[in-house]
Formats: C-alpha cells, sequence, structure tokens
C-alpha cells in the first residue's frame, strides 16, 4: 500500500464483496480491501482475470465466475462468496461496461442488455446480501456510478440512464435499509485511466479535452476511486449514507 494512504482498522477482518474485479477499477478496489486485512471475494465473467488476481494479490481471496445478468447466477455467486469466506460486511456494486453506442441504432433488445449489464444486478446483488447485514446489526453498500450524465455525456444513452439511475437506487435503499445501520452511497467516478479506456478511447485530443474540464490537471488513476470506496465502507464514515462521493477532479 502506498505509504501515504490511509489504513482503517475498523475494516480489518471484514468481509467484502466486490462485482466485476477482475480488472480495471473492480481490481483496484479488490486490491485495496486486501491491504486493509479483509477477506475479499469478487465475482467476474473473466476466469483468466480472476485467477490472476488471486495470484496477484496478497491476502484472504476468493473469486467465482458469474456472468451478472444472469440473476440466478449472480444469487448462485454470492452465496458461493458467502460459503467461502462468510456473509458480506460490505458490497461493492462496481461491475458495469460503458461500451459507446449511437441513439439511433438502439432497439430494444440492447437497451435491456444494458440495463441489465449496468443497473439491474445492483438491486438484487444488495437485495441477497443483506439480510445477513441485518443480522450483524450493519454493513456498508458502495454503488458505483458515474459522471457521464452529470456532464451530459453523448454517445451512450443507454449507458447514462442506466448509471443516472443508480442514485435513485441508492437513495430509495438508503432508506429502506438505514434503520438497521446499513449505509448504501454512490462513488461517482469521472474519466478514470484504466487499461480498457487507455485502448480504446484515451486519445491525445481526448485527453486534452479531459484535462480542460478538469480543475485538476491530472488524469484519474483508478487506485483513487478504489480509495474512497475503502473509505465509505470504514467506520471512519459511520454518518455517512445515501449520498454521492465524486472522484473526477473537479470535472463536473
Amino acid at each position: 500500500m502506498n505509504s501515504n494512504f490511509a489504513s482503517y482498522p475498523s475494516l480489518k477482518g471484514k468481509t467484502v464483496f466486490v462485482t466485476g474485479g477482475a480488472s480495471g477499477i473492480g481490481a483496484e478496489i479488490v486490491s485495496a480491501f486486501a491491504v486493509q486485512g479483509c477477506r475479499v471475494g469478487f465475482l467476474d465473467m473473466d476466469k483468466d482475470s480472476s485467477e490472476n488476481i488471486v495470484k496477484t494479490i496478497a491476502g484472504e481471496l476468493a473469486y467465482q465466475t458469474c456472468d451478472l445478468r444472469d440473476i440466478d447466477a449472480l444469487r448462485a455467486g454470492l452465496g458461493e462468496l458467502r460459503s467461502r469466506i462468510g456473509p458480506a460486511d460490505v458490497l461493492v456494486n462496481n461491475a458495469a461496461r460503458d461500451d459507446r453506442h449511437d441513439w439511433s441504432d438502439v432497439i430494444p433488445d440492447y437497451w435491456d442488455e444494458r440495463m441489465n449489464t449496468n443497473l439491474r444486478h445492483m438491486f438484487f446483488a444488495i437485495q441477497a446480501v443483506a439480510p445477513d447485514m441485518i443480522s450483524a446489526g450493519g454493513g456498508a453498500i458502495i454503488n458505483m456510478g458515474s459522471n457521464s450524465w452529470w456532464e451530459a455525456g453523448g454517445g451512450f444513452p443507454a449507458y447514462a440512464t442506466a448509471k443516472a439511475a443508480v442514485h435513485g437506487l441508492t437513495r430509495t435503499m438508503a432508506r429502506d435499509l438505514g434503520p438497521h445501520r446499513i449505509r448504501v452511497n454512490t462513488v461517482v467516478p469521472g474519466w478514470i485511466m484504466t487499461e480498457r479506456q487507455k485502448a480504446l478511447w484515451a486519445t491525445p485530443e481526448a485527453l486534452e479535452k479531459q484535462r480542460e474540464r478538469q480543475c485538476l490537471p491530472d488524469l484519474i488513476d483508478p487506485v483513487y476511486v478504489a480509495r474512497m470506496v475503502v473509505f465509505l465502507a470504514s467506520d471512519d464514515a459511520a454518518m455517512c449514507s445515501a449520498n454521492n462521493y465524486m472522484v473526477e477532479g473537479g470535472s463536473i
């Protein structure tokens, strides 16, 4: 762990479930919790990348390959993680894909698939883990949003719509689960420089425009999103719920 980053004693020994944990922001989140001494279980479609994460990150890790668009598979995957490392104290709903698409080409089946990929599984993951959190007397749920719709970004209307809906999900579930001391928050990344983003869309022109949009001049590494997630899972954030926590360099 970077010696300048905080350590949270309240997280040591906690069990954390992460969706989409095999690459990008998700892999950074898995690593950040492992460093805190957590038991970390993650779901991902990519078996090879999942195995690599377990081999390269030190700590108590478990993974289950799963297509989160299949809710029965999601429930089974979370159940398998629970049997291996225990019930979740923390859930991070991270999995998503920001594939570009032209509004004029979108058909109903594609729209539904985008909702299933970027939104639906979040609710059903919450539904699956919340009973254990209620029994434990509390927990933390962090949903991954996006500043794409805040910025009125174009080129992916189904993705932006799904990510806007994440904020509604966070707010309503924070209200329903709050009496059980379960906190629900949204982390809002800006344009984060994952390997996927660099390979597909990070042209010199696009990066220069991004720097102009941000208040801060530096491009955003995934580690900083992970640091916000770890904070919100810790007892330091005990009175934080139903809110948005931006990691976007001041670009809204």
